[in-house]
């Protein structure tokens, strides 16, 4: 999308984000112009999706594989009983498509693999990460560093989750923070709201940054400890010998 100015009727659907305090008439343009890739779509990537949907970024990439089953109903807020035993990216576009018809929503029926991920990567502004496997993860963190695109980590557990803002030229990425991948249980437990919470959590995060409103967590992960109620923010420390986004002479690329 190449858009010079808001319509009418956009002004008209985000007037009450538009002002003192929340975004400008720039920074609603910005989002108009923006383009965002959402992988996973799922308990956390699909409410950041609807989110983003529903303040104005302009294109909104969603991959997701497989079919929607009755456990996954928990969370997944962009899925309904009505289309259980069916793939789940098309239902979930058409369910973004429906909420607001001034965005462009693509779907990919897949989860990317490391080309296909750098590609898309290439295309976005900004790269929200949900997926529940790390492996996914570090592939999309070694797509946004070599893309030099913002990535925000989401990830969730029980009744907690933690968010990552990564400015891959200045902050750390995730394999700073995570210099071996952690243990990964498949069908982990979650609580829906959780999943919510977090995903709404990135989708603002996304927001101020395409936007430019606010103060993005750029370099921070915040914790959510939602089972005994308290929350934390703590600064993270890039590694100048991390083996993605450090240099053979130990300096940051």
């Amino acid at each position: 999308m190449n858009h010079t100015d808001l319509s009418p009727e956009e002004l008209a659907r985000y007037d009450r984000q538009i002002g003192p305090g929340v975004l400008t008439a720039e920074g609603q343009l910005r989002l108009k112009n923006s383009t965002a890739l959402v992988a996973r779509t799922g308990g956390m990537g699909g409410p950041a999706a609807l989110c983003l949907v529903m303040a104005g970024v302009g294109r909104v990439i969603i991959a997701h594989g497989g079919k929607l089953i009755s456990p996954d109903l928990n969370r997944q807020v962009l899925g309904c009983e009505g289309v259980v035993g069916e793939p789940r990216a098309p239902h979930f576009a058409e369910y973004l498509r429906s909420m607001n018809r001034l965005v462009s929503v693509e779907a990919i029926d897949h989860e990317p693999d490391d080309d296909e991920a750098r590609k898309l990567a290439a295309e976005a502004d900004i790269v929200l990460s949900c997926p529940p496997g790390f492996e996914e993860r570090i592939r999309l963190n070694r797509a946004v560093v070599e893309a030099g695109v913002p990535l925000i980590d989401a990830a969730q557990w029980g009744i907690c989750g933690t968010l990552i803002v990564v400015d891959p030229r200045k902050t750390a990425c995730l394999r700073c923070v995570y210099p071996q991948d952690p243990d990964f249980e498949e069908l982990f437990p979650v609580v829906g709201a959780i999943s919510s919470a977090i995903g709404a959590l990135a989708a603002l995060e996304a927001i101020k940054i395409l936007s430019g409103a606010g103060k993005p967590m750029f370099g921070r992960m915040l914790t959510i400890d939602a089972f005994q109620g308290h929350t934390s923010i703590a600064q993270l420390q890039r590694d100048p010998e991390c083996p993605c986004c450090g240099s053979p002479d130990g300096e940051p690329t």
